[in-house]
């Protein structure tokens, strides 16, 4: 999402649309840092409380991690991607660039919650897992209504980094 805002706000620049590209590109700033506050810091008690509530996650539990989700729901939400995109692109015509910025700030706020909860993972030495059961196959929310708690499994095991990640070991020479 983030990537699809620099790419509609780069190209929104080229346009000198009807209120100018300075005007636009400053209301492009300012849409950028207040979506990307606002997408970092919404639903974060839900998290917090989804991750304080973590059970040990048992040895039949099948857990699903936020970057799987992540790319599901992108599967799951292209088309609308996609049209945010365009709305983008197509709002360059009446205030260049501000579109575009809206969608990389939402893009940045989500980066910026998915850190945020890395650094949860890694101050509580778990990391947290979402059962999937509990997800829309299509692409369920990591938070979602269906979500009743997240499992969490140690890091000791050595399969994955905070995150989710894929744990890098250093290859022996």
């Amino acid at each position: 999402m983030g990537w699809l805002g620099v790419a509609a706000a780069g190209t929104g620049v080229l346009v000198p649309g009807l209120t100018g590209r300075r005007i636009g590109v400053l209301a492009g700033i300012a849409l950028f840092l207040v979506t990307a506050a606002v997408v970092a810091c919404v639903r974060r008690r839900r998290y917090t409380a989804l991750a304080e509530g973590a059970a040990r996650a048992g040895r039949h539990d099948v857990l699903q991690d936020r970057a799987v989700t992540a790319r599901l729901w992108r599967r799951g939400h292209r088309w609308w991607l996609l049209l945010a995109f365009a709305a983008a692109l197509g709002s360059a015509f009446a205030l260049p660039a501000a579109g575009g910025m809206l969608l990389a700030g939402a893009g940045t706020g989500l980066r910026l919650k998915a850190a945020w909860l890395g650094r949860r993972e890694r101050a509580g030495d778990a990391l947290l897992w979402v059962r999937v059961d509990w997800l829309d196959p299509r692409g369920g929310r990591p938070a979602g209504r269906a979500v009743k708690a997240y499992r969490g499994t140690g890091v000791a095991a050595g399969d994955a980094a905070p995150g989710g990640a894929r744990r890098r070991t250093a290859t022996p020479v």
